[in-house]
């Protein structure tokens, strides 16, 4: 992982030398505000580089020299949870979203394009990522499925994940959605649990609302974190059980305002700041984790305590070596700043190298050569027939019906019951229809619900990414605009769709896996402002994301309803429910 380890004698030799003095760094950064994770201060000095370390703090000449003019410099940050496939956009197309914003490193979890494609999705992003400027470290998918009620393109074993902790960048287990089997000691489970703690790696946990025994006992497995908190009483409950707590804003799932205690000296060194799920419209213009910090400081948490969260506490949590201090034998990972309340971002050193100057790339990222062919499972992941309209008819006979009720700023649903004997959608009650569709291997099996806090007043919306089996998923207010959206989708070999009155409005083809593209992020981010703002006009709620808050209708994995592809779920019981009763 880029240690000191794969240091030759002779760099080491040299490294001690420009330390002291007797030989020249590469680099100075001279006369700089040096923030110090360790003490939480501000120290006065220059930063010395040499071979992509810093090898000392105080006063030094260099080969290079870069006047800081008293600026404020900090370790380059770490987001400790991310799926980039959420961001729509390749691993390459990611790192030149996030590096101008000082982003060094992530802690990846690849499990929507398991889901998809298995051993070969896990295997592309890997490759998918070697060479960027943002080193990108992996945990390895946990539940694909999800849960058993899921049909997804694949299942993954212990057996099948323990080769891939031979790789240098993976870094443990990923998070155990599947709390439910856990804590009611799974074997299966057991075995993926066991196959991280053999290898010394670290296991993500998910269990939101887990409490007291059931914590207990899912801590016991050897779970040490959640990022699924949504108050600050749950994080503190965890935090005593001795989790560290990953404080999550992303784009649907907005955690920040309601964690912010967790900034504090009491608990900061035992908390990380993650964004999850977040769209590259979003990277791109609001900014990766040092939006998170600006937000917190704006909310006036201490600037010192939000860099430690975002750099040596994700460091020391996922063993990451010489990572996220500046400080001697340290990768020289280093972010120049306007100062500690903007945390603007000017200069980003990747390594000891100047990647990114006032927000742009110095250099041209180029992409690493990926064999489509060797790769089918993700660049041909559609097998579904032709949709009809007749497909979203809701078979259930009733005088009641059972409602999914999405949340502004959360994941989380609630059960809404209502007095009704429509099977249609219903817009002057907010109510409108929901499926999900069978994608991988055209089992012809599509789930019908309803949904409301949505706010589509007329047309439809259709999407390929539906967490975590990603299925085809779309929302409408009649069975016609929600085939065409849905069959417009299929056609594109996967993507997102806005459809109203039989007219396709806009789309976005995602043909890698149904969830990313290849697209530069700022192209993907004028289509997706374009899409959004039609979904708007369609009724969409302001607070909810069009695409984000229905992907996550379709996770079973947290509470209270979810509809999957033969049906609507209750999470709590992992049953299915009728919708009409």
């Amino acid at each position: 992982m880029n240690t000191n380890n794969m240091l030759s004698n002779e760099q080491i030799k040299e490294m001690i030398l420009a330390a002291r003095g007797d030989l020249l760094p590469d680099l100075v950064l001279k006369n700089a505000r040096i923030v110090n994770v360790f003490t939480n201060e501000i120290e006065k000095g220059d930063v010395a580089v040499k071979d992509g370390y810093i090898v000392g703090i105080g006063e030094y000449d260099g080969k290079e020299e870069i006047d800081i003019g008293g600026k404020v410099i900090c370790p380059g940050l770490i987001d400790g949870h991310i799926h980039i496939e959420s961001s729509m956009i390749s691993p390459s197309e990611f790192a030149k979203a996030v590096a101008p914003h000082g982003t060094s490193a992530v802690i990846a979890d690849p499990h929507e394009i398991a889901n998809v494609a298995g051993a070969d999705g896990i295997r592309f992003m890997i490759e998918a990522s070697a060479g960027l400027p943002v080193d990108i470290f992996f945990m390895l998918p946990s539940c694909v499925p999800a849960t058993p009620l899921d049909e997804s393109g694949a299942e993954l074993s212990a057996a099948e994940l323990e080769p891939f902790y031979k790789e240098e960048q993976v870094a443990g287990l990923a998070e155990l959605m599947n709390s439910y089997g856990t804590v009611r000691a799974d074997e299966e489970i057991i075995r993926k649990i066991q196959g991280a703690n053999s290898c010394g790696k670290r296991i993500d946990g998910h269990a939101p609302f887990l409490t007291g025994k059931d914590l207990n006992a899912y801590i016991t497995s050897g779970v040490g974190s959640d990022h699924e908190c949504s108050s600050f009483e749950e994080a503190e409950e965890k935090l005593k059980r001795g989790q560290y707590i990953m404080i999550r804003e992303g784009t649907a799932a907005r955690n920040l305002d309601a964690l912010l205690p967790l900034f504090d000296d009491k608990y900061c060194d035992r908390c990380m700041l993650v964004t999850d799920d977040k769209h590259g419209i979003d990277l791109t213009g609001n900014g990766h984790i040092d939006y998170i910090i600006r937000k917190a400081v704006k909310a006036g948490k201490n600037p010192l305590n939000a860099i430690k969260m975002a750099t040596l506490n994700a460091a020391t949590y996922f063993g990451l070596k010489n990572r996220g201090a500046i400080a001697p034998g340290y990768i020289a990972d280093i972010i120049v700043l306007s100062d500690l309340d903007g945390f603007t971002v000017e200069k980003v050193f990747k390594n000891g190298r100047l990647t990114a100057d006032g927000g742009q790339l110095v250099e041209e990222i180029k992409a690493p050569l990926i064999d489509k062919e060797k790769y089918s499972r993700v660049y041909k992941s559609f097998n579904l027939r032709e949709i009809r309209s007749s497909d979203f008819e809701i078979k259930d006979e009733g005088t009641r019906k059972r409602v999914i009720r999405v949340i502004p700023g959360q994941i989380l649903t609630e059960e809404l019951i209502v007095d009704s004997s429509s099977k249609e959608a219903e817009t002057d009650k907010d109510i409108i229809k929901l499926a999900v569709i069978e994608r991988h291997k055209d089992s012809g099996h599509t789930g019908v619900g309803f949904v409301t806090g949505y706010g589509l007043k007329k047309g439809a919306i259709a999407s390929s990414v539906a967490h975590d089996s990603h299925n085809l998923i779309v929302a409408g207010c009649n069975d016609g605009d929600m085939a065409l959206a849905a069959n417009t989708v299929r056609e594109n070999g996967g993507g997102l769709a806005v459809v109203c009155d039989g007219e396709v409005l806009s789309s976005l083809p995602l043909p890698i896996g149904g969830l990313m593209c290849d697209m530069d992020a700022h192209e993907v981010e004028d289509i997706l402002r374009v899409m959004k703002e039609q979904a708007r006009q369609l009724g969409v709620n302001e607070g909810i994301d069009p695409f984000m808050t229905l992907a996550f209708t379709a996770l079973p994995v947290i509470p209270k309803l979810r509809l999957l592809t033969q049906g609507v779920v209750d999470v709590d019981t992992q049953s299915y429910v009728p919708v009409m009763f």
